[in-house]
């Protein structure tokens, strides 16, 4: 039986009423088209087709009929229902009328990056550690910007807490095909994190998207909202998507070897370290992702490796399988994560094939350097505002090549606009700080 012909049996025997067409779009925000169980075999031939002219950065006018192309091996029931027949979601590509690929897809800009990784006979695989804050909902249902609980890292809360949220969230998330490893509330009150095991690339950026839809969807059953947002509150934690990137060469691990990393190992480290300012426009994409990525708060600020210390950017790490991994600590949940994992694996590839080598790791956590200390290493920072990123992506041709010229156009119109709108704004602590003042 092929893999159509399971997914109709499958939404048959459960008794599937609707299906959730489900796609990307540049900025990584997840849309959706529902469609009856009459219309499935019709979206798995990739029949289904909407109009995408209002999808950001994706066509012009004359150009907005597309087509969604359903990945049968991303078929899976939600565990909650409205009514009383299960919904199934499959995750889809987004075709032309001609059944090419859309450029402007980003699930396929990961295809075709992995594709060149397996030209090279590799296979790349991620787990993720993503963070997020619970927030109470107001009589209107809107979120408050306050925290529900009080609770430090690894702290168990009372009943109401988040706790019994973030346990529905791990049910969820195993009956979707989850293999969830560790839950727990994180640092700051309010604040929680969900890391799930290594999994293929491109099921890898798939979990991230699902994720995110799961762990919204149960905050709202228990009167809660779960915000991705990179840094909601002033002198807090903020919440990051630490990467655990790993290459396979067959069943081996590329980055092993007997007398420690590898040199595929060492070479994926420079390659990272060398475009990590352009990394950051794609794996940093808000205007609040760079209050994050400030000293202080145990996320990296400097471009830095090390093979033991927690807080540089880039940290080896090692599974209870024995695999090496490489931890990349900046990106934040608010990412695209098919142009996040795309863009790492390229720049990765790229000091492979360049044979390149990354300067001496740190012993230290950068933290504990001074300025003069940092400089003296040559170590310099992480970009400290998305300007700064987006003027690192316009001058990395292999950042932009990772990309397409399509997607790349199109994210740097939008991000540039953002930032010249949050340019423009009056923030109260200038208020505070200057109008009695001046």
């Amino acid at each position: 039986m092929d893999a159509r012909s399971t997914v109709l049996q499958r939404a048959k025997e459960a008794a599937v009423a609707f299906i959730h067409l489900q796609f990307s779009d540049i900025l990584g925000l997840t849309k959706t088209v529902a469609i009856p169980i009459s219309q499935l075999e019709r979206a798995l031939a990739g029949e289904i087709m909407f109009d995408a002219a209002s999808i950001e950065g994706f066509v012009r006018m004359e150009e907005s009929d597309m087509f969604l192309l359903p990945d049968p091996e991303t078929f899976a029931i939600f565990p909650w229902s409205d009514g009383d027949r299960p919904t199934a979601r499959l995750i889809c590509d987004i075709c032309l009328a001609d059944g090419s690929p859309f450029a402007g897809c980003t699930r396929t800009r990961l295809k075709a990056v992995l594709a060149e990784a397996g030209e090279m006979g590799f296979r790349y695989r991620v787990g993720a550690e993503p963070e997020f804050f619970l927030l109470p909902l107001d009589e209107h249902g809107k979120p408050r910007r306050e925290v529900n609980d009080r609770a430090g890292y690894f702290d168990q809360g009372p009943v109401g807490s988040g706790d019994l949220a973030r346990r529905d969230m791990v049910v969820a998330l195993d009956e979707m095909g989850f293999e969830v490893e560790t839950a727990h509330h994180e640092a700051a009150p309010g604040q929680h994190e969900i890391d799930f095991a290594g999994a293929d690339a491109l099921r890898a950026a798939d979990n991230i998207a699902t994720f995110r839809l799961v762990v919204r969807t149960m905050a709202a059953r228990h009167k809660l909202h779960a915000t991705f947002m990179p840094k909601p509150f002033f002198g807090r934690n903020g919440s990051g998507l630490h990467l655990h990137q790993s290459l396979m060469h067959g069943e081996q691990d590329a980055f092993a070897q007997q007398t420690g990393l590898s040199q595929d190992a060492r070479a994926f480290v420079a390659g990272l370290l060398a475009h990590a300012g352009a990394l950051s426009a794609i794996t940093n994409p808000l205007v609040n992702s760079y209050k994050r990525l400030v000293m202080g708060y145990e996320a990296p600020a400097h471009i830095s490796w090390s093979e033991g210390s927690l807080s540089p950017l880039l940290r080896v790490s090692h599974t209870h399988r024995g695999l090496v991994q490489l931890e990349l600590r900046s990106p934040d949940p608010a990412c695209n994560p098919y142009l996040a994992l795309a863009v790492c694996l390229k720049a990765g590839l790229a000091g492979i094939r360049d044979h390149l080598e990354p300067p001496p790791p740190l012993t230290e956590s950068p933290q504990r350097l001074s300025l003069s200390e940092l400089r003296d290493r040559g170590i310099v920072r992480l970009p400290a505002s998305l300007r700064e990123a987006l003027d690192h992506l316009r001058q990395d041709s292999l950042v932009r090549e990772a990309l397409g010229e399509h997607i790349y156009r199109h994210f740097m119109e939008a991000k540039s606009i953002e930032w010249e709108v949050y340019e423009r704004q009056v923030n109260d602590w200038e208020v505070d700080q200057y109008l009695e003042v001046f």
